[in-house]
């Protein structure tokens, strides 16, 4: 490829496809391509990676759902994971986790316009001036309470060992306080792992002598998102106030150094992103 980019000769390469440990033939799944893209520009050290799709870059959020959102124009490589495992659909996160390892600068641009996009990099300096870089939001969850589970030593690895083995990503995690020698388990996944969850975990709660499985959908996980939160105190505060104020109840909390996130009802999802958008000025200017 070196030989014939240094000839003047424009190479296109297939991608969306490699080999699995016993070297059949395979695809590489949702994001393949952008994968792919990554992984050349990586080897053959370019200076960027240019990926075009059907946005014109990364939005503060969802644009069909808040109507203010704008684009961003850098973002680390570390928010940009967090955006999309929690939600935001322009990004598969084992491209960006794959730029991050080879420091590999890429920026998402449209196919249909001219337009400057969102470049992706590692984190600098100013990054952290803005305290919070987007709102996101998965409306695809659901919620699984193992009951009345005994409060001892490897049950919780059981009951989480039997869903890993279904291969069922878990996401937030509750564990109430022990009352009487038992507790409840509460986590998210979604919803299309849904029924694979319960039969996972119908065997297990028995051998456990938990009390029962019981689900819930119609939930929705709202994020938000930047690295500038690592130095701001008080973003927890200023978001669960915001929530609150609007009659927005919270069911789960989990965070991270960079985000936070929230387990809402499903129909106050759009109303909670706009105003979390608005609240952390997120607005066009």
């Amino acid at each position: 490829m070196h030989e014939l980019l240094n000839d003047g000769n424009v190479v296109i390469i297939a991608g969306f496809q490699g080999e699995t440990p016993d070297k059949q033939i395979t695809t590489l799944g949702r994001g393949g391509s952008d994968l792919s893209a990554i992984a050349i520009a990586a080897a053959l050290k370019a200076d960027i990676c240019q990926i075009y799709t059907d946005v014109d870059g990364v939005y503060t959020a969802d644009p069909r759902i808040v109507k203010d959102a704008r684009k961003i124009p850098e973002i680390s490589y570390d928010e940009m994971l967090e955006m999309a495992a929690l939600g935001s659909k322009v990004m598969q996160a084992r491209s960006v986790e794959f730029a991050k390892k080879f420091k590999v600068v890429f920026e998402v641009r449209s196919s249909f316009n001219d337009n400057p996009g969102t470049i992706v990099k590692e984190e600098t300096r100013n990054m952290e001036d803005m305290v919070i870089r987007g709102v996101a939001v998965d409306k695809k969850q659901a919620k699984v309470t193992v009951a009345h589970v005994p409060d001892k030593p490897g049950v919780a690895s059981r009951i989480f060992r039997a869903v890993a083995d279904a291969n069922i990503n878990v996401d937030v995690i509750v564990q109430n306080v022990s009352e009487k020698g038992t507790t409840d388990i509460t986590f998210t996944v979604g919803t299309d792992d849904l029924k694979k969850s319960l039969i996972a975990l119908e065997k297990v709660a028995r051998e456990v002598g938990a009390s029962g499985v019981t689900a819930q959908d119609g939930i929705a996980k709202i994020s938000i998102i930047g690295v500038g939160m690592r130095s701001h105190p008080g973003v927890a505060a200023d978001m669960f106030e915001t929530l609150a104020a609007n009659h927005i109840n919270i069911g789960m909390i989990s965070t991270s150094e960079i985000k936070i996130s929230v387990v809402i009802d499903l129909k106050d999802a759009d109303k909670a992103v706009n105003v979390l958008h608005e609240k952390f000025g997120l607005t066009k200017k």
